[in-house]
């Protein structure tokens, strides 16, 4: 256990939330007062480098000293600028799309947006409490439901319906920027075999089928407005949701038991209120609580367009990822609380990092072999697996030879097996985050003689939590049913 602070004025808001996400992310169980814990203190310290890959190698200099863990305030700066995304929400640059340039991410800027480095810090706090309590009792959350050491979601976006050859068309343009003539020249055939038959209603049943094959429940996002000339030529509302074919495909989503969430339209990051208004919309015609949003182009600027997400009511958003590469935007293979800038508190929408995109393969880096995705989506999901964190996916189900996708007939089926051969808990984006609520509300009131806890949730979630050792076996199973209450 890790006896932290009461809230101490030497902390800023900021330094608090680096500290509260570290202790989430390092799994050691907080205690309000329990002798044998250890205790935390964050410390000034000056020499050394906060270079990012320098924080790799010397654990972050987080280091144990008696039965004390020192952290200091140059690694939880570090830690709100990446995680918190507090320099992304410092910036006024903008790309065409209104989004912040990648580039401005403090991990891109030190080519390590692949490494979920910030996942690294907190292990080089776990080490730290084992370090400072010797032999004395450490008790750790087991990472997900079921025993599961690390946890995988499947996301899609419902950007295309109607008008298939519509952007047939556009994926020829692109082709042909591209000098891809022979590529071209097989959608081109493709796409005349499929006239009459519909693609785009066949991939998403295709999708569906391989899921339903794999016991795997996914996330869809479905744009929720009125499209019109405009908002067509823009990439931007393309469908009107409730059509025949929307309706009727949000109908199988909902039959296979899958999870409904918003694709916020461009119309959102501009004027807030149309979050409310399509989030309304979205949840008549699904009848649940629409519960998630992802920002259609990833568009939205980091904090605000949360801050904005919260009023409403999201519990969570799934926009953080890199439009043009796959990687780690927060640094974190976790879900985690968003940090609020402006208003100088966590957020009270969860943060579910996108980590593997196909279009940002194909699109921005002109990897057009569909094995080739799959082998990018397996080096990411290595990485958070050793982390013990979350891999989320998105696949686009509109990537279908016919719509200018030669190829991509069988690649969903592989990276789903990619994904289950490594055994993680697969859920919805709604279960995951309402689990990661309730672990990371898990406060350890009194330690029992016979090495079991008393404790209490302040977080609801359907699987029980179970509470291992530093050795990792299970020692206590926590019935959220009975144990939350407000903290």
């Amino acid at each position: 256990m890790l006896r932290v602070p009461a809230r101490d004025a030497r902390l800023s808001p900021a330094e608090r939330f680096a500290l509260d996400l570290l202790i989430d992310l390092s799994r050691v169980i907080p205690a309000d007062d329990i002798a044998e814990a250890v205790s935390i203190e964050v410390v000034d310290q000056e020499e050394g480098s906060a270079d990012l890959r320098l924080g790799q190698g010397d654990d972050w200099h987080i280091q144990p000293q008696g039965d004390s863990v020192l952290v200091p305030r140059r690694t939880l700066s570090l830690v709100v600028d990446v995680a918190g995304a507090a320099v992304e929400q410092a910036s006024s640059e903008a790309d065409r799309h209104g989004r912040v340039p990648s580039d401005v991410n403090p991990l891109v800027a030190a080519g390590v947006e692949r490494e979920p480095i910030i996942c690294f810090a907190a292990a080089a706090l776990r080490r730290a409490v084992l370090g400072a309590a010797g032999r004395g009792p450490v008790r750790l959350a087991v990472p997900w439901p079921e025993g599961r050491r690390w946890a995988a979601a499947i996301t899609h976006d419902l950007d295309v319906v109607d008008y298939w050859p519509a952007f047939t068309l556009l994926r020829l343009l692109e082709l042909g920027r591209k000098a891809r003539v022979g590529l071209a020249a097989n959608v081109m055939r493709s796409a005349m075999g499929a006239i009459g038959r519909d693609p785009v209603v066949r991939s998403i049943e295709n999708v569906l089928a391989q899921e339903a094959t794999r016991d795997v429940v996914s996330t869809w996002f479905v744009l929720c407005g009125t499209p019109n000339l405009a908002t067509m030529r823009a990439g931007d509302l393309t469908y009107l949701p409730e059509g025949n074919r929307a309706s009727g495909i949000m109908k199988m989503v909902a039959a296979g038991e899958h999870e409904i969430g918003l694709h916020g339209s461009f119309r959102t990051m501009d004027q807030p209120e149309q979050f409310a208004l399509q989030r309304t919309r979205l949840e008549r015609l699904v009848g649940n609580r629409v519960l998630g949003v992802r920002q259609h182009f990833m568009r939205m600027r980091p904090g605000q367009t949360h801050s904005e997400m919260a009023q409403v009511g999201f519990a969570y958003d799934a926009t953080y990822g890199f439009p043009d590469r796959n990687g780690f935007r927060l640094g974190v293979a976790d879900i985690v609380s968003g940090w609020d800038a402006g208003g100088g508190r966590a957020s009270d929408v969860d943060e579910v990092p996108l980590i593997w995109m196909d279009r940002a393969q194909s699109k921005y880096q002109g990897v057009e072999d569909p094995a080739a995705w799959i082998e990018d989506a397996r080096d990411l999901l290595k990485s958070c697996r050793a982390v013990e964190g979350a891999w989320v996916g998105l696949w686009h189900p509109n990537l279908t030879p016919a719509l200018g996708y030669p190829g991509t007939d069988k690649t969903f089926g592989s990276l789903l097996d990619v994904v289950l051969s490594g055994s993680p808990f697969v859920s919805t984006l709604a279960d995951l985050s309402a689990w990661r609520r309730a672990r990371r509300s898990l406060r350890a009131t009194e330690l029992r003689r016979d090495g079991t806890l008393e404790v209490e949730l302040a977080s609801s979630t359907q699987y029980p939590v179970q509470i291992e050792d530093a050795d990792g076996r299970v020692i206590q199973t926590v019935d959220p049913a009975t144990t939350t209450k407000p903290l």
